[in-house]
């Protein structure tokens, strides 16, 4: 069985083909636009085929062979429908056995900006004829690691979330599922919803001044001054707006995950946050 694994010279597409290899998954196809970024898993073994979502006919080549195919959304906001149809026709006409795509939690229904594209990604999902599994992925606690050391220096953490709760996850522990749902059977036609533990921002200040040592408190501030104050720190103001968005779903609660499918999946307890702080700073 061969399995393909797209951007995976990303993050998240990385730790997956990372966990594929430990699982001894058997040929795997690292999907990629720059071959260089995955050198290493190269000679490793691990198959580099050059693709890009933008390109059909580099998609049907680079899905040749292949039996499952994992599709980690694109980052194009805007055009990541259109992208992620291009790999869907592509695995369909490879007659591949299964396509795993990364989603968010409550897609059908959830109305932030950042899930809009992956709603329309669903569409296409269920009226395609290749079988699929779709894992709708929470937050990751690394999303917060690119401003902890300003959080802690500052000893506040800005949001727009109120009282409500994102349950997070480490980005391993996604791939992990992935990788568990790339080799085993029986994930066809599912839905997994995927989130750890589920803490209020208060509890992630809290976890950041357990591990820093220094006092930490959560701010909140208004959806419209969260993404003022996010493009002032040089985010793009639509992207701004979206991660501002963001919060303003996670106080009405459409990240709380409480299904308990990443923990079933793993087959253990998912990465506490605190963790992922202590060792980030530990790195550091």
């Amino acid at each position: 069985m061969t399995i393909a694994v797209t951007g995976a010279g990303g993050q998240l597409g990385r730790l997956v083909v990372e966990a594929l290899l430990a699982r001894e998954a058997g040929p795997i196809v690292a999907i990629v636009r720059d071959p260089a970024k995955v050198a290493d898993l190269a000679a490793r073994g691990v198959e580099v085929r050059r693709a890009s979502y933008d390109d059909p006919a580099a998609l049907d080549a680079a899905l040749t062979g292949v039996n499952r195919v994992l599709l980690i959304s694109g980052n194009e906001f805007g055009e990541r429908v259109r992208q992620h149809t291009n790999l869907i026709r592509a695995a369909e006409r490879a007659g591949a056995e299964l396509l795993v795509y990364t989603s968010i939690p409550r897609a059908q229904d959830n109305p932030m900006i950042l899930a809009q594209e992956h709603t329309g990604t669903e569409a296409v999902l269920a009226e395609s004829s290749v079988p699929h599994t779709i894992l709708r992925n929470s937050w990751y606690w690394e999303n917060w690691l690119p401003g902890l050391a300003a959080t802690i220096e500052s000893g506040a953490l800005y949001g727009a979330a109120g009282e409500g709760r994102v349950a997070g996850a480490s980005r391993a522990d996604y791939a992990e599922a992935a990788a568990v749902v790339l080799t085993t059977d029986g994930h066809a036609g599912q839905v997994y919803e995927l989130g750890g533990e589920a803490l209020t921002y208060a509890e992630l200040a809290q976890a950041i001044s357990t591990v820093s040592g220094k006092p930490v408190s959560y701010r909140e501030v208004s959806e419209d001054d969260h993404a003022a104050a996010l493009e002032a720190h040089g985010l793009h103001a639509p992207h701004a707006r979206a991660l501002a968005d963001s919060d303003t779903g996670i106080a009405n609660g459409y990240l709380h995950v409480t299904s308990g499918d990443l923990q079933k999946l793993l087959g253990h307890p998912a990465t506490a946050a605190i963790e992922v702080f202590r060792a980030a700073l530990a790195a550091a």
